[in-house]
């Protein structure tokens, strides 16, 4: 019988920072808020290329092409932790379509819970068969958006049962008001808009500074921030040539003094502060597909007002007034509206207390305690039965703070 405050380990296997990526980010913010809590410990199995790590969260390395190594890693997670979460994204894992991760799932003898950060409507065979096969093999697989748990269960086959929607997490942090940021940054009486992340020609930043043109117009004081270092993978094959076609394009267009890139690889800090001194978020993204999106999930944590392109997870999080959506690879759509948020301050403060109001239950407190009550419950099924039965037990931080709710 496993005694009721006996620390149970967790390790969560993912990329992990100094690697440049939103899933090592994820893993790190969701391992630093876990790590508060009692009856959890949590470590990290880094998917690694060419990394070196010193982290003492990183207690075991998985090399990311050698398919033997994803045997021994199951060895090691079977031999050291009691539950596995596997951060699942196709590109980080070995073999077509990152199917060596099935060389491990298939022999784990503790139970693993899968998180998805891609669920694709129209995936190729074997990217179905991968998801498929994992999800089968899973106790449990996460979603952060809600709209993926009918294509997770009706494309991929996986049990309705198995399926738990867990948002995605959102730091907090006391900043300044927006004119006080503003005016440290250069910035006192601009109309800020903003976009960040690791640019790719995948999130269409060229209809960004478009549509700035065609506001700018009427908005002299305009400026757009394009946040983040270009995207390894797109400098590796193709240098800096996509930045320079944004830099070109906006020079072109006459708006040069108008666009501002910050080519730096941000901190959560960074990022915080600028999003909070924007007045529009904007992802102007191309694919439809896209089920989740963590810069997106900082700007709603930040109250923002959004512009977007209509994908998957922008369509549910910005729903019911939250924000505003335009159409794909629409310059005119998006300048539209950003012009209708620049040009009405009261609407525009109802739609960043309604995004507020939804990012505030997204903080990483409340996610990792999400996170860890559904570790807890899958490692002690009795202890699922006593927290129904008696609601006023929950997982508790090591500072006495109540975490779940």
């Amino acid at each position: 019988m496993i005694a009721a405050n006996k620390i149970r380990k967790i390790a969560f296997l993912s990329t992990y920072p100094p690697r440049e990526c939103g899933l090592a980010t994820f893993t790190e913010d969701l391992v630093n808020e876990i790590d508060k809590m009692s009856l959890v410990r949590p470590s990290v199995i880094a998917v690694v290329n060419k990394e070196e790590y010193t982290h003492p969260h990183v207690e075991h390395k998985l090399s990311q092409h050698d398919r033997m190594s994803y045997l021994l890693t199951a060895l090691w997670a079977n031999d050291n932790v009691d539950l596995l979460v596997i951060e699942h994204e196709y590109g980080i894992f070995g073999g077509e379509s990152g199917e060596y991760i099935l060389e491990l799932a298939k022999r784990l003898k503790i139970p693993f819970i899968v998180t998805t950060h891609t669920v694709l409507l129209e995936p190729s065979p074997k990217q179905l068969t991968v998801l498929r096969d994992l999800g089968r093999l899973s106790t449990k697989v996460v979603t952060m958006a809600e709209s993926s748990i009918p294509i997770l269960a009706g494309i991929y086959g996986i049990e309705q049962e198995k399926l738990v929607f867990i948002p995605h997490g959102v730091p907090t942090m006391s900043v300044e008001p927006r004119d006080t940021l503003k005016a440290n940054y250069g910035l006192h009486n601009k109309q800020v808009i903003s976009s960040f992340g690791l640019i790719s020609p995948a999130k269409g930043i060229e209809y960004g500074i478009e549509a700035v043109a065609k506001v700018a117009a009427n908005y002299e004081n305009l400026i757009y921030l394009i946040l983040g270092k270009t995207h390894p993978c797109v400098k590796e094959s193709s240098g800096e040539k996509y930045r320079q076609s944004l830099v070109d394009l906006a020079e072109d267009l006459g708006v040069k003094n108008n666009i501002r890139f910050i080519d730096k690889y941000l901190t959560k800090e960074e990022v915080i502060t600028y999003l909070h001194l924007s007045d529009v978020y904007l992802t102007p993204y191309l694919s439809k597909e896209q089920a989740v999106s963590g810069t997106l999930a900082y700007a709603m944590g930040c109250g923002r007002v959004i512009v977007s392109t209509p994908y998957r997870y922008a369509e549910e999080m910005l729903g019911g007034g939250r924000g505003m959506l335009a159409k794909f690879k629409d310059a005119d759509s998006i300048a539209a509206c950003i012009q209708s948020v620049l040009a009405d301050p009261i609407h525009k403060k109802e739609m960043e207390m309604k995004t507020l109001a939804v990012g505030r239950t997204m903080s990483w407190t409340n996610v990792a305690a999400q996170y860890a009550e559904l570790a807890l419950n899958i490692m002690r099924p009795a202890r699922a039965a006593i927290s129904k039965s008696h609601p006023h037990l929950a997982i508790v931080s090591r500072n006495g703070m109540r975490m779940g709710s």
